[in-house]
């Protein structure tokens, strides 16, 4: 009986499970994606796909030792950085087989991003695919995965309207700007942190005609990587000062428990700028703007509530959408799994289907024809057990040796279960 595929593993960090310094320092570069492919290859890395955005850095891979896989991953991605990997292990989430696959069917879908239903997420999981495969990374398993991941994002995105929630927060902030100055031809943008939603908002801005636009993060590699997709400037936080006196728009996403615009900031930045006004939007939970700030006359302040408010009416309709998405990738996965299962069962058939051919041709008399029609009718019923028991998940290492033994089959199953 044949020999069981190592299953799909995901490992790594995001926002919710590693402190941004940390996120930070393990971003990998377009440029440092063959390095980071040959060390996980060099542990063991059949197949492997390096997802490096803002919010996470992970692998999406199957692994010779999958137990050994988190070893692996923490030892390459800290490695570069002089990081120890038993410093990252503990950061690291794992999913696997199945876990797996919804993951990733999950992240396609906008459904784990800090704003739910944001469109750039797929975007950037098919540049990694491309980059991926182009270097040798992606393996059949992966490839497989990701077809089914781009199907069932397109689903979502036709059958449902998760898309609208954050798109509809994008559009309204526009909407506050331009009520404000009008048209954004000649007016300048600066977003202070990279969170998905400043990023949409930016995005929208520019689309509406914004001339100049600048991201600034504590963490240069991010705001780096935030400008690029934006076709903007970028530098770090300690350029504060100065671009505010360019900025018109200023959306800030950091929250990190200290004001990071203080009434004083602006107020000196309206004298440089001889009083011309800001729009300020602070999507950050606790806030970046100090609430000072509202009462200086040229400097109009909105939040994340703000927003909320203005696109209220149907949040209850986006959180319904969001639950059919989730059952939408909950089916998908059900499928996937069991057709995948059905097919990892294909060459313990055609193995089967074999021996039984070989035994009963030896008391046919060379009759092909005949031994072939009574091989077909005997091995039906184990044919059709063989394939259930590979979509329950139970052809595994043990139930392939009761199987070869009970018809007298060679065990080529060699090594320990997986």
């Amino acid at each position: 009986m044949t020999v069981a595929v190592p299953p799909l593993q995901v490992i790594g960090v995001d926002h919710r499970t590693c402190p941004d310094g940390v996120r930070e320092k393990l971003f990998v570069d377009d440029t440092e994606m063959p390095a980071m492919l040959d060390a996980l290859k060099a542990g063991g890395a059949a197949e492997a796909l390096v997802l490096s955005t803002c919010n996470r850095v992970e692998v999406i891979g199957r692994f010779d030792d999958p137990d050994g896989a988190p070893a692996v991953v923490a030892g390459a991605l800290g490695r570069p950085v002089d990081l120890p990997g038993e410093v990252l292990r503990p950061l690291l989430y794992m999913h696997r087989e199945t876990d797996a696959v919804r993951h990733v069917f999950r992240v396609a879908c906008a459904l784990e991003s800090q704003v739910v239903g944001e469109p750039q997420v797929l975007g950037q999981v098919r540049a990694a695919h491309r980059l991926c495969r182009d270097l040798g990374g992606a393996g059949p398993l992966i490839e497989e995965t990701l077809r089914a991941a781009y199907a069932v994002a397109k689903q979502v995105r036709s059958d449902t309207r998760i898309g609208e929630g954050p798109v509809s927060l994008a559009a309204a902030a526009v909407a506050r700007v331009k009520d404000l100055f009008g048209d954004l031809d000649g007016r300048s943008g600066l977003l202070a942190g990279t969170g998905e939603l400043g990023i949409l908002i930016a995005e929208h801005m520019a689309s509406a005609g914004m001339d100049r636009l600048e991201v600034l993060d504590r963490f240069s590699r991010r705001a780096a990587l935030a400008a690029r997709d934006l076709e903007a400037h970028h530098g770090g936080l300690e350029a504060l000062g100065t671009a505010l006196d360019r900025a018109d728009v200023v959306v800030t996403t950091l929250g990190e428990g200290r004001y990071l615009i203080t009434a004083e900031m602006i107020e000196a930045a309206l004298r440089r700028r001889r009083r011309r006004p800001f729009f300020l939007l602070d999507l950050s939970v606790p806030g970046d703007v100090e609430p000072a700030v509202h009462r200086l006359d040229e400097a109009f302040v909105y939040d994340f509530g703000d927003l909320e408010a203005i696109t209220r009416a149907g949040l209850a309709d986006r959180v319904g959408e969001a639950e059919k998405a989730e059952r939408m990738v909950d089916a998908a996965v059900v499928s996937f799994t069991r057709d995948r299962s059905g097919r990892d069962a294909a060459p313990d058939i055609a193995a089967l289907r074999a021996h039984v051919e070989t035994l009963v041709a030896e008391m046919t008399d060379g009759d092909g024809d005949l031994a072939r029609r009574i091989a077909a009718r005997l091995s039906h019923a184990p044919s059709v057990a063989l394939r259930e028991l590979a979509e329950e998940g139970r052809l595994d290492r043990n139930t392939r040796r009761l199987i070869a033994r009970l018809f007298g089959m060679p065990d080529t199953d060699g090594g320990d279960e997986t």
